[in-house]
């Protein structure tokens, strides 16, 4: 039964599957090293999973462009 599990999410979610785990894992070593502020690891798990949608949907993971239109933008206020 979990074997049928993960491989459902490994094929139809691969992207939010992978860098999700990645996100837990890197939320756990952040608080074994003594840090225990859950809301950083929260932070770090969601990050992970948002890119991982992104990639699963074949949107680029960080969207440069769009981050660089809407900088420009707001600083042309004060121009």
């Amino acid at each position: 039964m979990w074997i049928r599990l993960w491989e459902q999410l490994w094929a139809n979610h691969r992207g939010k599957t992978m860098l999700s785990i990645i996100g837990v894992l890197l939320g756990i070593i952040y608080l074994i090293c003594g840090l225990w502020d859950m809301l950083i690891f929260v932070l770090i798990v969601y990050t992970c999973y948002h890119i991982g949608k992104r990639v699963d949907r074949g949107e680029p993971a960080v969207p440069v462009e769009e981050m660089w239109r809407w900088l420009m933008d707001k600083w042309r206020l004060f121009r």
